[in-house]
């Protein structure tokens, strides 16, 4: 019975994994239980390792403030992923499919940004190299039965032993669906990567035919009066054993292993300077404003650094997506108190494939002349190109990757600039190892610095009124995208912006240029 037990171990192990001719010929522990009549073998005590995503899970006990709960059998791993008990299920010998459920919850919770979703009643599937994991969905009070949340690609993947006859299976790929995308509210997009997942299952004894309990009513009265006139053979009976032990492994080992998959982030860091020419004109004599950074953002001698990478990188593909701790923002036109410019990026998201990207942020936008306030919640700000990662060691670099303002991101900018307009360049450096080191990069200048940086000290801008949105340092410097005389900054194509002249015109005529000629007295002094 053990030895028949490990052989249909393997056959489903096998049969879970591969397609085709190679599982028809390596399950036929299953023959028995192939017909029609014989129920599907069960599956008993599975368990389900999964993170869902990890970039996820750092966003929202970080920037987002918010709260990772399991409950109902659902317990949290050392590493930060779930561990799903109890799992029940069979496997259907004649499609070789796997179906197993799993006990257990966990819930995204954060009340600074407005979410609650919580997974339950976890369900996997398979058949032959394809796969996918269902659960019950709820988000916003409202629940969603068996929503099939990702996809799983099984065709790499090779299976192992575990306790008790178990066949193990880690490292599966899995993929954000459609339905995911929109149970993350549209935080991220189908064909997202999310963690991947491991499974473990114990397979039982498939049913046999019971043979009758009752024996013959009837016994024949008279023995036979004479002998057999032919002698019986002389080879032994059938033992009933096999000649050979099996040994539970397949006879040949296959030559190629399966690859690692996508390498998880652990920590890294966004350099990025927005535009300059727009730093230049917040700081300058015309807005006469200042720059803020927060959650841990700090300046550069290009820009900002936004640290606590996170997310997950694929070598093969060049596929990297990591998002970011840390905010900027950007605070000009000083009224009574208020800043009537006020635009503020955070929650970076850089996701690269091959030598193109995008970058995405939660920003809020405020219109300088109407001054209502608009929150744009992981828009695609930048699309970028040349993006050539770079690996030395256990570090991954994407150096000056061209960036370009998006149709959503030229909205945040309330039409400062159009869809089109350069942005600064994008670096990203993040480490796939807890022992490696980031490059630290150009330290951030000395308080007072001009020539157009935005760090280093408060100079160059006001730092009174309109100090809303958080703690965080405060940066400045006088730009050089500006003429003497108070011209607006240069959008970079080389004129003025046009909302930025009518913008500053009616600040004018509300009273901003008292504020303006104050700006140019202290520059001729």
């Amino acid at each position: 019975m053990t030895a028949r037990l490990s052989s249909r171990a393997l056959a489903l192990a096998i049969a879970t994994a591969t397609a085709g001719a190679a599982t028809a010929l390596l399950v036929p522990a299953f023959a028995a239980a192939d017909s029609p009549s014989s129920p599907a073998v069960p599956l008993t005590g599975g368990t389900f390792d999964w993170g869902v995503k990890q970039s996820f899970r750092s966003y929202v006990t970080g920037p987002a403030g918010g709260t990772i709960t399991t409950a109902d059998g659902a317990t949290a791993n050392s590493n930060g992923t779930f561990h799903f008990t109890n799992g029940q299920g069979s496997y259907d010998t004649s499609t070789h499919g796997v179906t197993v459920g799993f006990d257990g919850s966990v819930e995204f919770a954060s009340t600074l940004h407005g979410f609650d979703i919580k997974l339950a009643d976890l369900k996997v599937v398979t058949v032959g190299t394809t796969g996918r994991i269902t659960a019950d969905v709820t988000a916003a009070g409202s629940t969603s039965n068996d929503v099939e949340f990702a996809t799983l690609d099984l065709s790499n993947v090779r299976p192992g032993g575990g306790a008790g006859g178990a066949m193990t299976f880690n490292g599966i790929p899995a993929t954000l669906t459609a339905d995911g995308s929109s149970a993350f509210n549209g935080m991220y997009q189908p064909g997202t990567a999310l963690d991947a997942a491991d499974l473990s299952v114990t397979p039982g004894a498939a049913p046999t035919t019971t043979p009758p309990t009752t024996p013959p009513t009837t016994a024949p009265t008279t023995p036979p009066t004479t002998a057999p006139t032919t002698n019986p053979p002389t080879t032994n009976p059938p033992t009933g054993e096999p000649t050979g032990e099996p040994t539970g492994e397949p006879t040949a080992t296959p030559t190629t292993t399966a690859p690692g998959g996508p390498a998880a982030v652990v920590d890294g860091n966004l350099d990025w300077g927005v535009k300059q020419s727009f730093r230049s004109y917040v700081t300058g004599p015309i807005a006469d404003g200042k720059v803020e950074l927060t959650d841990g953002a700090t300046g550069t001698a290009s820009g900002y650094r936004f640290p606590k990478g996170a997310g997950t990188y694929d070598a093969d593909t060049k596929t990297l997506n990591a998002s970011f701790s840390g905010g900027v923002r950007f605070l000009g036109h000083l009224q009574q108190g208020t800043y009537a410019l006020d635009l503020k990026f955070g929650n970076f998201t850089v996701a690269t494939k091959g030598a193109t990207g995008t970058l995405t942020a939660d920003v809020s936008a405020k219109d300088m002349a109407s001054g209502k306030v608009t929150d744009y919640k992981g828009i695609a700000v930048a699309t970028l190109s040349g993006v050539a990662p770079t690996a030395d060691g256990d570090v991954v670099t994407v150096s000056g990757a061209s960036a370009v303002l998006t149709e959503d991101g030229a909205k945040a900018f309330s039409g400062f600039y159009k869809a089109g307009d350069a942005l600064d360049p994008v670096t990203v450096a993040v480490s796939l190892d807890d022992s490696a080191t980031l490059p630290t990069g150009s330290p951030s200048p000395s308080a007072g610095s001009s020539g157009g940086s935005s760090d280093g000290g408060t100079t160059g801008g006001s730092t009174s009124g309109g100090t809303t949105g958080g703690s965080g340092s405060t940066v400045g410097g006088t730009g050089n995208d500006f003429t003497t005389d108070g011209e607006l900054a240069s959008t970079g194509s080389g004129t003025p912006s046009a909302a930025l002249l009518a913008a500053a015109g009616a600040l004018l005529v509300t009273g901003a240029a008292a504020t303006v000629t104050v700006a140019r007295r202290r520059n001729t002094v």
